[in-house]
């Protein structure tokens, strides 16, 4: 720290001196070559005002004063030159010098894992400028950092529950707790399945995240989409006794998507919406045309959420109600890849609700050319 603080001071103030000693060269080559002729111009008019009378000896002696004044002249203006320059120096290499020392301490601590450090932002020039830009970058660091915690202790969690479902029924069946039927080996099946469902979401999410997922374009109907999706999930409906409408308008033009993509996106909205939605309660899929763009709607009349939850449905593993487990609210991951599944379309991703027991609407958007 103390020799990037010399190195740059040094670095400024020899840049003033030279500057400085450039300005005095030229002035004085300057100086040399204008002098002589404008004092010899000057000595002949004041002769020819005198009548001839001033002598060689006297033009000498007065020329060599003159130059030997301005030589003192340039002496003096040439040190105080130099002494301002020392003290602007130091004034502006501090003024540098402190905020890269603040970002050399910080930045050193964030390698170190303390991520809450910042620099601060004192002014409104291209320092105050990288500063800001530093402590977005410590703030993005941070955030990344605490989504990498929560995701590794989420992933932790999502894991330990089948294995201690498993873990237990083998116990009992070593034990002769539980008896060697189907049923206990078909219950040891689901807990399986859920591991390996959880496994396929995590690749899916960190395939989306990267980038890594290749569409297949082609134009698609919405409302066909809209169709085949209802017609996946109305036995769910039926048997959970929730009603579903569709409401898709007459005439929309085709989208260019990935139908097995889209048909994720929709299907998992809808799937959201069935499983917060009580008996008796209906969920209806729309779409409309908006501009250049086709918005797909999914409308419940379940549970709600409160206007805090909604900004972080779709961050990844999140979830309203921390309590529930995989089976009964999911893990959080299937909206996280619908958002990324429709940013890669081009589109966007939203949700809103009036508040608890008032329902809920999630919808998203696809250009239309």
């Amino acid at each position: 720290m103390k020799g990037l603080r010399s190195s740059l001071g040094w670095k400024l103030l020899i840049s003033y001196l030279v500057v400085l000693a450039v300005g005095i060269v030229t002035l004085t080559l300057a100086a040399e070559s204008v002098i002589p002729t404008a004092f010899n111009r000057h000595m002949a008019g004041m002769q020819m005002m005198m009548g001839g009378q001033m002598g060689m000896t006297m033009a000498d002696d007065l020329f060599t004063n003159f130059r030997t004044a301005f030589t003192e002249a340039l002496l003096w203006a040439a040190g105080l030159a130099a002494a301002s320059a020392i003290i602007v120096s130091i004034f502006v290499a501090r003024r540098v010098v402190t905020p890269v020392r603040h970002m050399m301490r910080a930045s050193r601590h964030i390698a170190d894992g303390h991520y809450a450090e910042r620099v601060p932002e004192t002014s409104n020039d291209e320092l105050g400028q990288l500063a800001r830009s530093f402590n977005q970058m410590a703030t993005a660091l941070e955030q990344t950092e605490t989504m990498r915690r929560e995701l590794i202790g989420n992933v932790a969690h999502e894991l330990r529950t089948p294995l201690t479902n498993i873990k237990g029924y083998m116990e009992g069946l070593i034990d002769g707790v539980l008896p060697p039927e189907p049923q206990t080996y078909q219950l040891i099946y689901r807990e399986a399945d859920r591991l390996q469902r959880l496994v396929s979401d995590l690749q899916e999410l960190s395939r989306v995240e990267a980038g890594m997922i290749e569409l297949h374009l082609s134009r698609v109907s919405v409302a066909t989409l809209i169709e085949q999706t209802a017609a996946r999930l109305r036995p769910q409906f039926e048997e959970k006794g929730v009603s579903l409408h569709l409401e898709p308008p007459p005439q929309l033009p085709p989208v260019p998507a990935d139908e097995d993509r889209i048909g994720q996106v929709l299907l998992n909205l809808v799937g959201n919406a069935l499983q917060y939605t009580p008996a008796g309660g209906a969920v209806t899929i729309t779409a409309v045309l908006h501009n250049t763009e086709i918005h797909i709607l999914v409308q419940d009349s379940g549970i709600g959420i409160t206007a805090e939850h909604v900004p972080h449905l779709f961050d990844r593993f999140y979830r309203v109600d921390k309590s529930r487990s995989r089976a009964g609210g999911g893990s959080g991951i299937g909206l996280t890849i619908a958002r990324h599944l429709v940013e890669a379309h081009g589109g966007q991703i939203w949700a809103a609700s009036p508040g608890p027991e008032q329902g809920s609407t999630f919808g998203f958007s696809l250009p239309t050319g």
